[in-house]
């Protein structure tokens, strides 16, 4: 039994990290992914730094595209607790306030398949050491600007020239920076553009090859 009473998984989680730039697809592949395989899909968007310190208007000109904003030994105990098959309490974020919410944290179990996803999520080398399987999402640049273009615009509510003003500043120059020569680092990098099914099974084929699903409990 576990420190919280619930049994022991038989193996030790399987950890998958996927990564990609903004507008990738990595978010919607990661969640297609673990809904698939009956697994957890692990966002990082929780895990950046708590700002409440400074006043609003300074921090509403943080650059949230920089690494240096997460806050990586929370974050790599997290992920090292559940690839151990321990259970988390996963911290609140407010992204209007750029603070941490306490009274937002959440209890998360990780079951026997984790896919951890976010801009950094292979960028640490803290982290990519408890993943099994990295994969990149490769995506063109133009492609990953309209998907954020739609996204902020129809979920967001901002203007299409802040949209554009933002990217051009700091999210396309952190994006060549620090998150498309994770590429060089993944296992497998599949194309943002192909249909999401076919990336799926791109990764489930690699997971096969690898031993990975008969620990999951999927057939083969």
């Amino acid at each position: 039994m576990s420190e919280a009473g619930t049994p022991r998984l038989p193996f030790p989680p399987v950890m998958v990290g996927i990564s990609g730039a903004s507008g990738s697809g990595k978010t919607t592949l990661a969640a297609e992914l673990a809904r698939t395989l009956g697994g957890l899909h692990f966002s990082l968007d929780t895990y950046y730094r708590d700002l409440s310190h400074l006043p609003m208007e300074e921090r509403a000109r943080v650059n949230f595209d920089d690494p240096a904003m997460i806050e990586l030994p929370l974050l790599a105990g997290h992920i090292e607790a559940l690839s151990q098959g321990k259970p988390i309490l996963r911290p609140g974020y407010s992204f209007a306030e750029y603070i941490r919410l306490s009274e937002q944290n959440e209890r998360i179990e990780p079951g026997p398949l984790v896919v951890v996803e976010g801009l950094f999520a292979l960028y640490f080398s803290e982290l990519r050491a408890f993943y099994q399987l990295s994969v990149y999402v490769d995506t063109a640049d133009d492609l990953c600007f309209q998907r954020r273009l739609k996204r902020d615009v129809e979920e967001r509510g901002r203007e299409p020239e802040s949209v554009r003003r933002q990217y051009e500043a700091t999210v396309r120059p952190c994006g060549l920076a620090f998150v498309r020569p994770l590429a060089d680092v993944a296992d497998l990098s599949v194309d943002g553009a192909d249909q999401l099914d076919f990336k799926v099974e791109q990764i489930r084929n690699t997971m096969k090859r690898r031993g990975l699903l008969s620990r999951i409990g999927t057939p083969s």
